[in-house]
């Protein structure tokens, strides 16, 4: 099936650029770096679990999709808030 060929082929990249957001985040030299790097993991992960979603035919798996972006979220509202208030 198409969809088994294009989620076998996205899991990968994915995977590929979590590694790379990863040594950015552990390397990055500037404080937008390791801010911006738990983000993007962030985003990567919620790709690779709507992908295995979509590979192993199970909705259950969108949830923790979902669960992953209000954390992010929430995470991203809590650092503008840190970083407001001048801390």
């Amino acid at each position: 099936m198409l969809t088994d060929l294009v989620t076998l082929g996205i899991q990968p990249l994915l995977g590929l650029a979590a590694l790379l957001c990863a040594w950015r985040t552990l390397r990055g030299p500037t404080l937008a770096d390791r801010v911006v790097g738990p983000e993007m993991l962030t985003a990567l992960a919620i790709g690779i679990a709507a992908c295995s979603a979509v590979a192993a035919r199970q909705p259950a798996l969108v949830d923790v999709s979902l669960v992953l972006a209000l954390v992010a979220f929430l995470g991203t509202l809590a650092f503008a808030a840190v970083m407001r208030s001048g801390r």
